[in-house]
């Protein structure tokens, strides 16, 4: 009696199995690294995800909130992820290894799906501050992003070119973009840093609560950066309310990285559907809209993914 009834429940267990359907195990997981929700990474990659479970078959994409640039290269170089948004200059400091940036040993497994927009480095402060030019920055209270995010990164850079340090503010926070504008809304906050696509939803919301002022970036400063991932760029006067008009500043890449250790067949699919559903992708964000296939490998840090390459070669972006 004992007997039959295992036999019955070992039958079941079979049953059980034989009931999952045949393409479970061929669930393809991309979970796409981004940024805090009110940058330009997040609604991008969850717009990315929703067109690769649209798109390729048997996927089983996510888009995951993080802190961003620097956070996402050590979670593909943990194979924490399948695809993430980096800027140039922390996926270059990622691979070789740069211990000021965060990184004390080569993150090695790193590789390079495509470049997609521009980040512009955007100093907006309250204009009730009087801060009108870099030099007015000293003394004030500043938020220059998530501690060693690409933002903080961004701001070591371009405050280091016009002569400035932490030091020099009277308050440096640390803090996320949506966090910085609801300090700056307070009076809490002088100036916010941010290292994002053009129309950046905290700054358009910044810009309806307070009168702003974007404070330029001249050439001569971008040249002392002395790093050819930042080139001089231009805010149009249009991007946000209140603006006075178009205003010069600094623009540094951003890619889509990947690891050596994801497979080729899924890399090539990724970057397939990424240009094949473009249109799709530029019309959920103003910054995806400069993405062109032309530029894919243009200043790519990193060394290329074989799945990547793949479809380059197909297109005769890689002869």
């Amino acid at each position: 009696m004992k007997m039959t009834k295992w036999l019955a429940t070992a039958a079941m267990a079979v049953a059980a199995v034989a009931t999952v359907p045949a393409h479970a195990a061929d669930t393809k997981f991309i979970n796409i690294l981004t940024g805090g929700q009110s940058g330009v990474y997040y609604p991008m990659g969850v717009a990315l995800s929703q067109i690769y479970n649209k798109h390729i078959p048997d996927a089983k994409s996510t888009a995951q909130v993080t802190k961003a640039s620097a956070e996402n290269m050590n979670l593909i170089q943990a194979g924490r992820g399948e695809l993430a948004f980096a800027l140039a200059d922390t996926v270059s400091d990622a691979y070789t290894g740069s211990a000021e940036a965060g990184f004390k040993a080569p993150l090695k497994k790193l590789r390079g799906m495509t470049a997609t927009y521009n980040n512009y480095i955007q100093i907006v402060a309250n204009a009730d501050s009087g801060i009108k030019t870099l030099a007015d920055l000293k003394g004030k209270r500043i938020s220059v992003g998530a501690a060693r995010s690409g933002t903080e990164l961004n701001a070591r850079a371009v405050l280091k070119a016009a002569g400035l340090t932490y030091a020099d503010f009277a308050k440096v926070e640390y803090l996320p973009f949506g966090e910085s504008v609801e300090l700056m809304k307070n009076r809490q906050l002088d100036v916010t840093l941010q290292s994002a696509g053009l129309g950046v939803s905290s700054i358009r919301d910044l810009a309806t609560s307070v009168k702003i002022v974007v404070v330029p970036i001249p050439a001569d400063v971008v040249e002392k950066i002395n790093n050819p991932a930042y080139q001089p760029a231009t805010i149009p006067g249009d991007t946000y309310e209140g603006m006075a008009g178009d205003t010069p500043t600094v623009a540094v890449p951003n890619f889509l990285i990947t690891s050596e250790a994801v497979p080729d067949d899924l890399v090539y699919q990724m970057t397939k559907v990424f240009y094949e559903q473009l249109d799709t992708l530029k019309s959920t964000h103003n910054a995806a809209k400069t993405i062109e296939l032309a530029n894919a490998l243009k200043g790519m840090p990193v060394p290329v993914h074989p799945g990547a390459e793949r479809y380059y070669k197909e297109v005769g972006l890689i002869k």
